[in-house]
């Protein structure tokens, strides 16, 4: 996961993420317990760098932090999944401290520019 630290390119780290994931998820035994969190979790991650992609092709400033906020989202709810993932599958949660942890910082980065977004209009009225 260190690989992560030392990009600042969005798009391919949110990319990066959504396919460390499934590779993971991949690895992880289908049963009752973990098939709907599976579910949940891969459409959570992998919406993060697809909403990341529209906002950045998004038509107007508006549509830009909508989707920039539905990345924050997104983060924040795969967070919960990968932590729901470890209790069930306590053999994996060092594996899910990691993908956590760089949920963690994409929170952080889509908090910051959802902030830096808000402060921006806030300063125009």
């Amino acid at each position: 996961m260190a690989k992560y630290s030392k990009n600042y390119d969005l798009e391919s780290r949110t990319l990066e993420f959504s396919a460390e994931i499934i590779a993971f998820i991949k690895k992880l035994n289908k049963d009752i317990v973990n098939i709907p969190i599976i579910n949940q979790i891969i459409r959570s991650a992998t919406s993060i760098g697809a909403n990341y992609r529209e906002a950045n092709g998004a038509s107007s400033k508006k549509d830009f932090h909508n989707k920039i906020y539905i990345c924050k989202k997104e983060c924040k709810e795969t967070k919960y999944w990968i932590e729901l993932l470890a209790k069930a599958n306590p053999e994996e949660a060092e594996k899910c401290r990691e993908l956590w942890k760089e949920s963690q910082e994409l929170t952080l980065i889509f908090s910051k520019i959802a902030l830096t977004l808000k402060n921006k209009k806030e300063i125009k009225i």
